[in-house]
């Protein structure tokens, strides 16, 4: 469903040649660079493309336009895949999170570095004790700022500038780490790329998590890769505990040069759908669900409200 998101075109990529997956792309926007072998004009015509409909939906649209899509899934039954932010405002999120517990359909957030081998390495390292008491991490998820889709620098579809985009991953990473934090502080402006990001957009940005067991996490959510790197951006995470530290990076298996990036090994983009698949199928939620993508929602949220303030923000308050 759309594909003013960059990412249709990747998920279109995995699915279409799957032989036990019948796909439909809308592309109600006329982008027209997501080939696919069965591509309709409108939303209209992608739901009616079946006569009883889509099992599922893989939502891909600029962000301030998620709430309407998953909620429609919702009330005709149908699963979701919606990516992330799972919407531009806590109430939002919420309003999608209960529509679809309510229909008793499948909502999962597009977050695919939470499949990454490095992630999965770092939440064993975790569970098991290997590191100790974690006591602070730092991550960064830096990008180009975007410009192949100049609705992610628009406030008003994006929800916000490189803080709405590169917050959440690593917020949902955290999440499966410690859960929610306490409280959040932030702290974001507009150094780069000024002359090119849409009105109001911070362009960088930090910002802090606290969780009630003292333990401190970082968050670099800037667009500060320059416009003639090879690759889009990369995530990136340091764990510090009393017995150790773990660096991981979620893209670092690639091989390339000036110009070059040639990834290789275990594809996250394919394990999110197989995953999401394997939950329509058995009409079971798994992770990174609806409800995480509230969470993180509510952690940009606050991250919001500490710019606006200059002061923390606790979750509880929002």
């Amino acid at each position: 469903m759309s594909c003013a998101h960059t990412h249709a075109g990747a998920y279109t990529a995995r699915l279409d040649p799957r032989a036990d997956v019948d796909l439909v792309v809308a592309d109600p926007d006329g982008y027209g660079d997501v080939p696919a072998e069965r591509l309709v004009g409108s939303y209209q015509e992608a739901w009616e493309a079946w006569p009883e409909g889509p099992d599922a939906i893989v939502v891909t649209s600029a962000n301030a336009h998620h709430r309407d899509l998953v909620l429609e899934a919702a009330r005709r039954g149908v699963h979701v895949l919606c990516e992330k932010p799972l919407a531009t405002s806590v109430a939002d999120a919420e309003t999608m999170v209960a529509a679809c517990r309510e229909a008793g359909v499948v909502l999962m957030t597009a977050f695919p570095v939470h499949f990454a081998p490095a992630v999965q390495r770092l939440r064993a390292a975790v569970s098991d004790g290997t590191l100790g008491e974690v006591i602070g991490l730092t991550g960064t998820n830096n990008g180009k700022l975007p410009d192949t889709r100049a609705w992610f620098t628009d406030v008003e579809l994006a929800g916000g500038g490189s803080l709405v985009d590169h917050t959440v991953h690593l917020a949902e990473i955290l999440d499966s780490l410690f859960g929610a934090p306490e409280s959040v502080h932030a702290t974001t402006n507009r150094i780069l790329w000024a002359d090119r990001a849409g009105e109001g957009a911070e362009t960088g940005g930090l910002v802090t998590l606290t969780y009630a067991s003292g333990l401190v996490a970082t968050i670099d959510c800037s667009w500060s890769q320059p416009a003639e790197a090879p690759t889009w951006g990369g995530l990136r995470l340091q764990a510090v505990g009393t017995g150790g530290q773990m660096q991981i990076d979620a893209f670092a298996e690639h091989v390339g040069g000036p110009g070059k990036w040639l990834p290789y090994g275990a594809d996250p983009d394919t394990a999110l759908l197989a995953a999401f698949l394997d939950a329509v199928r058995a009409g079971e939620g798994v992770e990174p669900s609806g409800d995480v993508g509230l969470r993180t929602v509510r952690v940009v949220a606050a991250a919001q409200e500490s710019v606006r303030s200059g002061q923390p923000v606790t979750l509880a308050s929002l």
